[in-house]
C-alpha cells in the first residue's frame, strides 16, 4: 500500500510546485495596447528588416546549409559593428568546420566585472527558414543592443548570438551556447543573469490559440497574446525580477513560470547551457510550438510575425535589462 501512495504523493508535490511557480509579482497588462511611439515604430521596421534578411534573403542556416550559416554570422557581426561595438567572435571546430558565437559588450560603469548576458541563437532547424525560430530573437538581441548602447549602466551587458542550438547539436557539447557558457565558467566570469531570447514574434488574440503543459494549463490564459518568462526552480529569483520589471514598465501582456526542468519546454533553449554551467538564466519566449504551428516547418516565414508587438516586447526588455544592470531607461 505504501508504494502505491508514493507516486500519488510525488504527483501532488509536483502540482503544488508548479502552482507556486506560476505566481508572479504584479499583474499582466489587460485591455487595448497603447499606440506605438515613434521610436517603437522605427524599432518595428528594423526588426522586420533583420528577420527578412536572416530568414528570407539568407534563409535556412545550419550545418546542412553551412554557407548560409556563415553569412548569418557575418550579418550579426556587421550589425554589432554598425552599432559602434567591437564584436568578439568565438570560433570552434566540429568535424573540420568552424562555427562561431558572436558577442558585443557594453562595459559597466561601476561594476564592470558583473555581467548580464542577453542572447539568442541564429541558426535554424533543418528544413525551415526559421523566422520566428530564431531570427526574431536575434533581431531582438540586436535591437535591445541598439536601445541600450548609449546608456550608462552600472554592470556590464553582453549581447550574444549563438550558433548550433538546433538538432543535432542541442543539449550536446557542440551547442554554441554551451561552448560559450563553459568558457565563461573557465574564465571565472561573474554572470548574474542570462536572458535567452527564444522566438519573440508570433501572437494570436483568439481564444484557444495558446497550448501549455497540462499541469500548468489552468493557471494561464488561452489566448496566445503574451510574452513569457520561464525558468527552473534554481532561477526563481531572476524570473520574478524579470516579470516585476517588465510589468512595471511595459503595457503588454506577460506571464511568468518557475517550473521543474522536467516539465516539457522549460529547458528547450540556450538558457539551459548556462544552468548546467552554474549560472542563473531564464527564457523570454512567445512559447514556441505551444503557440506557433509553423515551428520547425517551411511555414516559419517572415510574413507570419507581428513586428509591432515584437517592438513593444523589445522596448520592454531594454528596460528590464537596464534595471538588472543598475540603470532605468525611459
Amino acid at each position: 500500500m505504501f508504494w502505491l501512495l508514493v507516486p500519488l504523493a510525488l504527483g501532488i508535490a509536483l502540482i503544488l510546485v508548479c502552482a507556486l511557480g506560476t505566481r508572479m509579482p504584479g499583474s499582466s497588462h489587460a485591455g487595448p495596447l497603447p499606440a506605438l511611439t515613434a521610436e517603437e515604430q522605427a524599432t518595428s521596421a528594423r526588426l522586420k528588416d533583420h528577420v527578412y534578411m536572416l530568414a528570407q534573403t539568407i534563409g535556412e542556416r545550419n550545418h546542412v546549409k553551412y554557407e548560409a550559416l556563415v553569412r548569418a554570422a557575418q550579418y550579426v557581426e556587421d550589425q554589432f559593428r554598425d552599432l559602434g561595438f567591437s564584436p568578439a567572435v568565438q570560433d570552434y571546430l566540429i568535424k573540420g568546420r568552424s562555427y562561431s558565437n558572436i558577442s558585443a559588450e557594453l562595459p559597466g560603469t561601476t561594476f564592470p566585472e558583473r555581467l548580464i548576458v542577453v542572447g539568442g541563437h541564429y541558426d535554424s532547424a533543418v528544413g525551415t527558414p526559421g523566422a520566428d525560430d530564431n531570427a526574431s530573437a536575434v533581431a531582438g538581441v540586436l535591437e535591445t543592443a541598439r536601445l541600450l548602447k548609449d546608456r550608462p549602466l552600472e554592470c556590464t551587458v553582453r549581447f550574444a548570438a549563438f550558433t548550433n542550438e538546433e538538432p543535432p547539436f542541442f543539449m550536446t557539447k557542440n551547442m554554441g551556447s554551451y561552448v560559450y557558457a563553459k568558457q565563461c565558467r573557465r574564465n571565472n566570469e561573474h554572470i548574474e543573469a542570462m536572458l535567452s531570447y527564444e522566438m519573440l514574434g508570433y501572437y494570436r488574440d483568439e481564444p484557444g490559440t495558446q497550448s501549455l503543459p497540462l499541469i500548468v494549463r489552468p493557471f494561464y490564459p488561452s489566448r496566445g497574446d503574451f510574452i513569457a518568462f520561464v525558468g527552473n526552480t534554481g532561477s526563481r529569483k531572476l524570473v520574478r525580477q524579470l516579470v516585476a520589471s517588465f510589468r512595471g514598465h511595459t503595457a503588454f501582456p506577460s506571464q511568468g513560470a518557475v517550473l521543474p526542468s522536467l516539465v516539457r519546454g522549460v529547458s528547450l533553449s540556450d538558457h539551459r547551457s548556462f544552468w548546467v554551467n552554474g549560472y542563473p538564466a531564464a527564457m523570454v519566449t512567445d512559447t514556441a510550438f505551444k503557440r506557433n504551428r509553423n515551428y520547425h516547418t517551411p511555414g516559419d516565414t517572415p510574413d507570419t510575425l507581428d513586428y509591432d508587438r515584437m517592438a513593444r516586447v523589445v522596448h520592454g526588455m531594454a528596460r528590464v535589462v537596464a534595471d538588472l544592470a543598475g540603470h532605468e531607461t525611459t
